[in-house]
């Protein structure tokens, strides 16, 4: 007998921006709060909820991992932008970018809008 493998690969797709704007703090006080009282902890608390190593914004020289995290997100939640945005955003406006950045994760886990990947495979015999 032969097998017969089939193999279906769909991708839930997100909205194109940000579901906050750079300077929306009012809309998560708890975050905008631990921004400003405890940045770093925020920072950490981020790169972990986005499943990296929670010690990479203690290793931002040049804000590198800044960029590449916000670059990251954008292309997990299918977010418009550039590395120019990226990096200008964070240049101008850092603890902001930082405070976006972790509303959008609480946002997307919150409602459960990320980005997935779902390959199933089937083996029939």
């Amino acid at each position: 007998m032969a097998a017969i493998s089939t193999t279906v690969v769909s991708t839930q797709q997100t909205s194109g921006t940000w579901t906050t704007g750079i300077c929306d703090c009012c809309s998560d006080l708890s975050t905008c709060c631990c921004g400003f009282w405890c940045f770093p902890c925020m920072q950490c608390q981020t790169t972990h909820q986005f499943g990296w190593c929670f010690c990479m914004p203690l290793l931002d020289c040049c804000m590198v991992v800044s960029c590449c995290l916000r670059k990251k997100m954008r292309e997990q939640f299918n977010i418009r932008g550039s590395c120019c945005d990226d990096f200008c955003t964070l240049c101008f406006c850092y603890p902001c970018a930082w405070c976006q950045m972790s509303r959008e994760i609480k946002t997307r886990a919150r409602s459960g809008t990320t980005t997935a990947t779902v390959v199933t495979q089937q083996i029939r015999y």
